[in-house]
C-alpha cells in the first residue's frame, strides 16, 4: 500500500513534469470549460473586502484573479501550489495585482503560520493530499481564530456525466481498467461527505456543511463538437484510460467519444452536467 509520503512525491512529480506542462497549456480551455462554476463558487465563498484569503491548489490563477478583485487593494490573496509551471502562468496573469501572492509550496507540509487568513478557499485543489487530515491540520495553522473554510470538490464519479459519458465511449475500445481506491488522492477522493466530515473534524474544524451544486460544463470550452471530443479524449477518466494506448486505439476512441457527445450539443456549445459539493466549515 502506498504511503502518504509516496503519494505526495508522486503528486510533485506529476505536477512538475509533462502533465503539469500539459495542464498549463490547457489553462484557457479549462477556464472556459468550467466558467459556469465561477459565479456560484464565489458567491458561496463570499470573500470579504480587505480580508486575507488562501487559495489552495491555485493552479494557473483563474480563481486567484477573482479573489484578488473581491478582496480589493486592502486585502490579500495567497495562492499555494506545488506546480512550478502552473504558478509561472498564474504570476503572468496576476501582473498588476499587488494584493496577490503566488507561493510555490506544499500546503500539506509548508509552514503557513505567517499568513493568518480569514478564509481558506479551494476549487478542486484539496483532494490530492496523501494524508488529508494532516494536510488540513497544517492548513488550520494558517487561519485566524474563527477563520472560514469554503471549497469545491467533485461528487461521485457516477454523478458527473461530463466524465462518465466519454469514459463509457472509450471502453468500447479497451478493457475496463481496475477501479481506483476511492480514498486515494485524486479528483473523487472527497466524494463521500462522511469521509470529508471525518477529515475536517479530525483536523480541528467544525462539523462541515455540504451544499450540492450541479452546473453545466462547457466541453471544448464552448467550441465545436470536434474540440470537445479532442478535449475529453485527453483528460479525466477517459484520458487516463487512453494514456498508454497506441495511436490507432486513441483515434478510434476519440471518434466514439465524438459520437457519444453529439447528442449534448446546443446552440451555446456542448454542455454536460458536473456534480459538485460546496463544503463549508470554520476553525
Amino acid at each position: 500500500m502506498a504511503t502518504a509520503q509516496s503519494y505526495n512525491e508522486d503528486q510533485h512529480k506529476f505536477w512538475n513534469g509533462p502533465d503539469g506542462e500539459f495542464w498549463t497549456h490547457q489553462q484557457e480551455l479549462m477556464d472556459r470549460t468550467m466558467s459556469n462554476l465561477m459565479a456560484p463558487l464565489l458567491e458561496f465563498a463570499a470573500p470579504e473586502s480587505g480580508s486575507t484569503v488562501i487559495d489552495v491548489g491555485c493552479g494557473c490563477g483563474a480563481t486567484m484573479l477573482e479573489l484578488a478583485r473581491a478582496v480589493g487593494p486592502t486585502g490579500r490573496v495567497v495562492g499555494l501550489d506545488i506546480s512550478r509551471p502552473m504558478l509561472d502562468r498564474a504570476r503572468q496573469r496576476l501582473q498588476g495585482y499587488e494584493n496577490a501572492i503566488c507561493r510555490l509550496a506544499d500546503a500539506a507540509t509548508a509552514d503557513l503560520r505567517d499568513i493568518q487568513a480569514d478564509l481558506l478557499f479551494s476549487r478542486f485543489g484539496v483532494m490530492f493530499f496523501g494524508d488529508p487530515a494532516a494536510a488540513f491540520t497544517n492548513l488550520r495553522s494558517a487561519l485566524k481564530r474563527g477563520g472560514r473554510v469554503r471549497f469545491a470538490c467533485w461528487q461521485a464519479f457516477q454523478d458527473n456525466p461530463w466524465m462518465t459519458v466519454p469514459y463509457q465511449a472509450v471502453l468500447q475500445h479497451i478493457p475496463k481498467p481496475e477501479p481506483p481506491d476511492p480514498e486515494a488522492p485524486g479528483p473523487f477522493a472527497f466524494a463521500s461527505p462522511e469521509r470529508v466530515t471525518d477529515i475536517l473534524k479530525t483536523s480541528g474544524f467544525t462539523e462541515p456543511a455540504f451544499h450540492p451544486l450541479d452546473f453545466e460544463m462547457l466541453l471544448g470550452g464552448g467550441g465545436s463538437l470536434d474540440e470537445a471530443a479532442d478535449q475529453m479524449a485527453t483528460i479525466g477518466a477517459a484520458g487516463r484510460a487512453l494514456k498508454e494506448q497506441p495511436d490507432d486505439i486513441k483515434e478510434a476512441a476519440r471518434v466514439s467519444v465524438r459520437e457519444a457527445l453529439q447528442g449534448y450539443q446546443t446552440a451555446a456549445g456542448l454542455r454536460l452536467r458536473g456534480g459538485v459539493w460546496l463544503v463549508s466549515a470554520k476553525v
